[in-house]
């Protein structure tokens, strides 16, 4: 009979772990401009400047991104810098769920890191399940020597409208498109809503292949953001008469710096009577990455936040996109458009009393046209 110290040198030992398959990594360092690449399967990714763009430096566009991965979870992209060639990263859905919306995400990170983990990829199968489509923006970013209020703002809108001039061919609706920002990628969400025109101004030249095509988001989320053009520091910018409807969501007390920028917006919308402005300060949260009494710190995204209301955010904005008519089949006209072009043609007058806003001279003037 085996003594058991036999019985253990005998038994058979696993394998190791085979190493992770298809982990992405950013494209090579070549003599052409940088070729971004997926970092979900599936991506279809396209630059958002064509080469020799004004918008692009020439002496950095042949400079690789750098992506910082999970420690713990194989495969995962946390977070991309270095990021001098923007572009956008589209995913689809099954045209049986397909609603023809998109949400382009923008993701935070105080504009030091692009944080496309948690604040982009993760939504990809969250919105995949309520028919919307996805598209991730690279935008550049100030630690690598580039100018938030002009620079990224720039790549928001010229990712607007890159996605609406392929609408047609990827099954997209052109007028449920959209973005959604987070902490830094709010700064882009929320002068997109009101900078649209200027931009198309400044880019109509006839050679450009998107001359014509409007970068007005049918929609945008401003989530836990930085200042917004609104901020107190800043002069506001006109509100255009079509500005297009907002969900708003923070952490309160406890996130306050960022709960005033949230209200800031929100404030400047409302001033205006602009229809569909929704927001959601929650009592109990803080910012993603700030320490909790606990030892750990706030998660951000779609993150549950130990289990507090907060953590539910994402189905209150479900709940307003459906409520607007986003969720509807592809082609079927919204309510958000619907209120919008109201407002254009009926614009509310301001201070209106307790008998609310009447109709009068006093009102906004329409400042564009509605898009098409």
């Amino acid at each position: 009979m085996l003594s058991a110290a036999s019985a253990l040198a005998q038994k058979a030992v696993l394998p190791p772990l085979p190493a992770p398959q298809d982990v992405p990594k950013p494209g090579p360092a070549t003599d052409a401009p940088y070729a971004p690449t997926a970092i979900l399967p599936g991506g279809i990714v396209v630059p958002l400047y064509p080469p020799g763009s004004s918008y692009l430096k020439m002496d950095k566009i042949r400079e690789p991104e750098v992506y910082n991965m999970s420690q713990t979870v194989p495969g995962r992209v946390n977070s991309i810098v270095n990021i001098h060639n923007p572009s956008i990263e589209i995913h689809t859905v099954d045209r049986g769920l397909n609603t023809g919306a998109v949400v382009i995400l923008a993701a935070g990170g105080g504009h030091n890191t692009l944080n496309v983990g948690s604040e982009a990829s993760d939504f990809v199968p969250f919105f995949y399940n309520y028919g919307v489509n996805t598209v991730i923006l690279r935008n550049r970013l100030r630690r690598d020597g580039y100018n938030p209020q002009t620079d990224e703002v720039y790549d928001a809108l010229q990712a607007i409208r890159l996605v609406r001039a392929h609408a047609k061919e990827l099954n997209f609706d052109p007028d449920k498109i959209g973005i959604m920002g987070f902490s830094a990628g709010a700064e882009l969400s929320a002068p997109a809503a009101v900078l649209f025109d200027d931009f198309d101004k400044k880019n109509s030249d006839p050679g450009d292949p998107l001359a014509g095509v409007s970068s007005r988001p049918d929609f945008v989320g401003v989530i836990y953001p930085g200042p917004s053009p609104f901020a107190r520091n800043r002069t506001a910018p006109p509100i255009p008469a079509n500005v297009p409807p907002a969900f708003i969501a923070c952490a309160g007390s406890d996130d306050a710096g960022h709960a005033v920028w949230a209200d800031e917006y929100f404030s400047a919308m409302l001033a205006k009577r602009v229809p569909n402005i929704e927001m959601h300060i929650y009592a109990n949260g803080r910012h993603p990455g700030d320490a909790l009494p606990d030892g750990s710190h706030m998660t951000g995204g779609l993150t549950d936040r130990n289990d507090i209301p907060y953590g539910t955010w994402q189905f209150r904005f479900i709940d307003w996109f459906r409520d607007l008519g986003f969720l509807q089949k592809s082609g079927v006209e919204t309510k958000a458009a619907k209120d919008v072009a109201n407002y254009v043609k009926n614009p509310p007058r301001i201070g209106g009393g307790r008998g609310g806003p009447g109709r009068g001279p006093e009102a906004v003037a329409p400042a564009t046209a509605p898009k098409p």
